[in-house]
């Protein structure tokens, strides 16, 4: 998934996401493309929790040294927003068995 970028709005909400969410991890758009690029991410096109056709991809990031979900819009690839991954995106991450 080479092609993710970020708006400059949408970059700013998930930096500061622990502004909102208290305890939430404030996300640099820099780890996600690194979760984008990840050869064990987990793509999820069309994402099942979304109803306007976004994709959720599930990666870990080596700079930010945990996994990651992003939700990008289907086409395009602009990130739309992202968070440290927890719950059954973490579990199916985890549980992937590479080798």
């Amino acid at each position: 998934m080479d092609d993710l970028w970020w708006r400059d709005a949408d970059a700013d909400y998930i930096r500061r996401r622990a502004d909102r969410y208290p305890g939430a991890t404030n996300i640099e758009p820099e780890w996600t493309l690194d979760a984008a690029a990840d050869p064990w991410r987990i793509v999820r096109d069309p994402d099942p929790k979304s109803r306007s056709g976004a994709i959720r991809i599930i990666g870990y990031s080596p700079t930010a040294g945990f996994v990651i979900t992003v939700i990008a819009t289907g086409g395009a690839h602009a990130g739309v927003t992202a968070w440290k991954s927890s719950g059954a995106d973490l579990r199916d991450y985890e549980g992937q068995g590479r080798s």
